[in-house]
């Protein structure tokens, strides 16, 4: 069996110019459980000092899991542009 690390590094990204996900650090800073960083199947999201929580929206797998799980609304999610994006490989 193939652990999870080893499969997401299969995975073809072609970057859009924009992110397609934006937090509002307001948000992201008051938030005290902070599920985004559990939550996130490729560890996007990483704890920071000043605004609570960074997003490196480069290997984001778009499940939209950070938007569902979000209750302070502080997330605008959207896919990215035609053509970027994540390619998933299996093998």
């Amino acid at each position: 069996m193939v652990n999870i690390q080893v499969r997401l590094r299969l995975n073809r990204y072609n970057l859009d110019g924009e992110p397609h996900i934006r937090a509002d650090t307001e948000k992201c800073r008051a938030c005290l459980h902070r599920a985004c960083l559990a939550a996130c199947p490729a560890r996007c999201y990483l704890p920071h000092p000043e605004n609570g929580v960074a997003f490196h929206y480069e290997h984001c797998l778009e499940c939209g899991t950070c938007f569902l799980i979000c209750d302070h609304g502080a997330l605008k999610w959207h896919y990215p542009s035609g053509g970027c994006g994540v390619s998933y490989r299996f093998a």
